[in-house]
């Protein structure tokens, strides 16, 4: 793929990671069932396939530009949220697709992801809160990232043929 195809399928993929983190965010209330502060991740299928088929530098890029696009839609707070567990997931994943070398699950890989990310955004809070009663939210961090993790991969097999056609 050349240089100019690249920085522009970036840069549709940043749009696609924008619109799809707003929608998220406009889904809170409605979905009273999620606890606290947890959506399902849509965002994080765009990086998954950019790390396949991208590359990994460009996948950590997306992952802190989110970051600064949640930024401006939910504040500093959430930013680094955003930017901790962003990073942590994403480097937990190329580790694994580095160890696995491809003999992974897309769900494994999400789900490794999605409790990366998870782990990521419980220890910025251990910082900001300090405070030792977060660690009874742990058990719901794991479930809930093995939950959303399992579906944003399944997701991610899904439409990885349209993506094909489309970025190929």
């Amino acid at each position: 793929m050349n240089k100019t195809k690249q920085i522009a399928l970036i840069g549709l993929f940043l749009a696609l990671i924008a619109v799809l983190s707003a929608f998220e965010h406009m889904l809170l209330p409605p979905l009273p069932f999620l606890p606290p502060h947890m959506k399902p991740g849509l965002s994080n299928v765009i990086i998954m396939y950019c790390i396949f088929f991208i590359g990994k530098p460009q996948a950590v890029t997306l992952s802190a530009a989110k970051s600064l696009f949640v930024l401006q839609l939910r504040g500093p707070a959430a930013a680094v949220l955003s930017f901790c567990g962003g990073m942590v997931s994403v480097f937990v994943i190329i580790l694994l697709i580095t160890i696995f070398r491809r003999n992974i699950s897309y769900i494994m890989l999400s789900a490794a992801g999605a409790i990366a990310h998870n782990a990521g955004q419980f220890a910025a809070v251990s910082v900001m809160l300090n405070s030792p009663y977060i660690i009874y939210y742990i058990p719901v961090l794991l479930v809930s990232g093995i939950i959303f993790g399992s579906f944003t991969g399944a997701l991610l097999r899904v439409i990885m043929p349209a993506f094909d056609r489309i970025f190929k």
